[in-house]
């Protein structure tokens, strides 16, 4: 790369020394990188015409290519990474809550392709066993309760969220006042919690000398919605969730019987992706439609974190209006 460097320089000025002084280098030192050249290609390159160097058919059909390339690297080195948004072709991988890749992941999408137009999005499911995914690269975003991140990730809060019941319409638990007694004895859908053993209701509810009868376990807040729809099981999931898919599937909400503590939501990323443009947009859209599509209260937004300018034009919008 460095003998191309000079070789461009070459072949703009037509001087060893214009071209020396270019690449901030002295005359002779030079001379010798176009002996390197000549050596590197097989080419005089440049040869001498009276008092100026002009460059040979191979050097000039060279001239065209070598600037484009030069070109590129230089953008290459922008600390944008030279590439526009709205130019630049990626996929981004977010591990999240199956529900978010279904209710909201087509809105997010939208989001993110207002500045990034070719912009891909696919969710992978939430893992017990994979903290290394963000750190190995194999995923570009993390986004939930987030008990095993490891100690370099950088994070910031989308949003707090109450757990609640969920139950069919017209479920007979709902009948009576729901006690920590009458809560336990009815069948449950569990969830698999990443970095978790047991469900904070269970310790809750353990202090009351009940445990929860627990008859399916699944890997989803979504699942467990859906398991409630269609059998008598009682389900314990994020509010946010459970008031989006609530009136469609026929779904009754109630208030635990016991004091879950709020959970703080969270978007993660490893630091290599910090100042990259692109998943700085992608971050920035996840906090507004979370916000936006009520997916969770708003949250204030962390300062030291900068925002892409329609992401930013969007969050002042929503603020505006929650004012």
């Amino acid at each position: 790369m460095n003998l191309l460097a000079a070789l461009d320089a070459l072949l703009s000025t037509g001087s060893v020394s214009a071209a020396a002084e270019r690449m901030h280098l002295s005359a002779p030192a030079m001379s010798h990188t176009l002996a390197r050249i000549r050596e590197a290609l097989g080419d005089p390159v440049l040869v001498r015409a009276g008092r100026k160097l002009i460059p040979t058919p191979r050097a000039q059909a060279m001239r065209e290519p070598l600037r484009r390339l030069m070109a590129d690297a230089l953008l290459l080195m922008q600390p944008d990474g030279g590439v526009p948004l709205a130019q630049l072709e990626r996929e981004f991988t977010v591990r999240a809550p199956e529900g978010m890749g279904i209710v909201y992941g087509a809105t997010l999408l939208a989001a993110v392709r207002r500045d990034i137009p070719r912009a891909r999005l696919r969710f992978v499911p939430e893992s017990d066993s994979d903290a290394m995914a963000l750190r190995e690269g194999r995923i570009d975003l993390d986004v939930g309760t987030l008990f095993d991140k490891g100690p370099e990730i950088q994070t910031s809060l989308l949003y707090e969220q109450h757990i609640v019941g969920v139950v069919k319409a017209g479920h007979e638990l709902l009948q009576a006042r729901v006690t920590p007694k009458r809560f336990a004895a009815q069948q449950h859908v569990a969830l698999t919690r990443r970095g978790k053993s047991r469900e904070p209701v269970d310790t809750l509810l353990a202090e009351h000398g009940c445990a929860r009868q627990i008859a399916l376990t699944v890997p989803s807040a979504y699942g467990a919605l859906m398991a409630a729809a269609r059998s008598t099981l009682v389900a314990c999931v994020p509010e946010p969730l459970a008031r989006a898919v609530a009136a469609s599937l026929d779904l009754a909400i109630f208030k635990l019987p016991v004091a879950v503590p709020v959970e703080q939501v969270l978007q993660a990323w490893h630091p290599r992706d910090a100042v990259d443009p692109a998943h700085r947009c992608l971050r920035d859209c996840v906090a507004v439609v979370s916000r936006e599509t009520r997916f969770g209260p708003l949250a204030k937004r962390d300062p030291s974190q900068p925002m892409h300018g329609r992401a930013m034009a969007a969050h002042r919008a929503l603020v505006s209006k929650a004012r």
